[in-house]
């Protein structure tokens, strides 16, 4: 049986892209750092973290413990290393790497190399690399884990990714790849300022086989409330078909950059194995925010992640990390 193996279960890494002075965060660079070190040192207390460097020794001298670190040499375009790095499947008992193509969110945005990073790290995965010719990023995709695939008809239908293939066909290859017998899509929510044409990730996640935490506003004046409304309606129907449980997650008062808003979310969350990390924005819903995952989660350690310099770029803790299986083995 082929499934997408669900973040909530054992990882063996975080792998992490660090930012450099030829991406977007060159403009405020050491925010950057200082913020994707936190992330970093906090995940090495849980588990593994592979940081992919530009420049490894310079890398290097921002972390005074190296215990859980390793340090790879690759020249990315961004850091946004959920929707560019492999995927880990589960076939027959065997862990599988799929690697999708990367288009920049529908051609958006350069990402030449961001598309090569997983055939450049292949040797550190002592798993060989399944291409696959099909535009998908991995903030796109969530799994219960079993036979169950989440994401949102803006992104995953969007011509912008795989223009050749119709609606159905993108379903049967969601289902071909992931062995999924149900693809549920989403059809409302958004949120303002996000240049992927609304992750699921963003907006809704798998917490365990049979419970989804979402996003939700109760703002009449917020521009979000009415989609956001008519997204809980389908949820709710979806879990109302299924048999699912439902966590709302207050949404963030509105943030902007540049004169900009920005999409600021608690959804994009991350695990690592035995804490969940929650992104948080110094505004005054953060604090209700990490009790409802203390709430949720009493057994795994909540860690809350200043967030606040990330989703200047549009995106937050979950979009700068990916999570690879419990035995996928590094062996760089």
């Amino acid at each position: 049986m082929r499934r997408l193996i669900a973040e909530f279960e054992e990882q063996s890494f975080t792998q992490i892209i660090f930012p450099h002075a030829a991406t977007d965060w060159n403009a405020y660079l050491r925010e950057a750092e200082e913020c994707f070190v936190n992330i970093i040192t906090t995940v090495a207390r849980f588990q593994k973290c592979l940081v992919i460097c530009d420049d490894i020794e310079a890398v290097q001298q921002h972390f005074s413990e190296h215990k859980n670190l390793i340090f790879v040499h690759y020249t990315t375009n961004d850091t946004w290393a959920r929707d560019c790095s492999a995927l880990c499947v589960s076939d027959d008992a065997t862990t599988k790497l799929l690697n999708f193509t990367f288009n920049g969110w529908g051609e958006k945005f350069v990402a030449d190399k961001d598309n090569a990073l997983s055939h450049a790290l292949a040797k550190c995965y002592a798993k060989k690399l399944e291409d696959i010719d099909f535009v998908l990023e991995g903030g796109a995709v969530e799994s219960n884990g079993r036979d169950t695939l989440l994401t949102t008809a803006e992104c995953m239908l969007n011509p912008n990714r795989n223009p050749k293939c119709n609606n159905i066909q993108i379903t049967q290859k969601l289902k071909s790849c992931f062995g999924a017998a149900h693809i549920l899509y989403l059809n409302h929510g958004y949120l303002a300022g996000d240049d992927t044409d609304s992750h699921i990730d963003t907006l809704a996640r798998f917490i365990n086989e049979d419970t989804i935490m979402y996003v939700s506003c109760d703002n009449r004046d917020d521009e979000h409330f009415h989609q956001l409304q008519l997204m809980q309606e389908e949820l709710q129907m979806i879990a109302d078909e299924r048999g699912l449980k439902l966590i709302a997650l207050p949404l963030p008062d509105a943030l902007y950059f540049e004169g900009e808003r920005l999409p600021a979310t608690y959804v994009n969350f991350l695990f690592v194995n035995g804490a969940v990390l929650v992104p948080t924005y110094n505004v005054t819903q953060d604090k209700a925010a990490l009790a409802i995952f203390k709430k949720t989660f009493p057994n795994r350690e909540i860690v809350g992640i200043d967030s606040s310099v990330l989703i200047r770029q549009h995106g937050s803790l979950h979009c700068v990390s990916m999570n690879f299986a419990a035995d996928i083995r590094l062996s760089c």
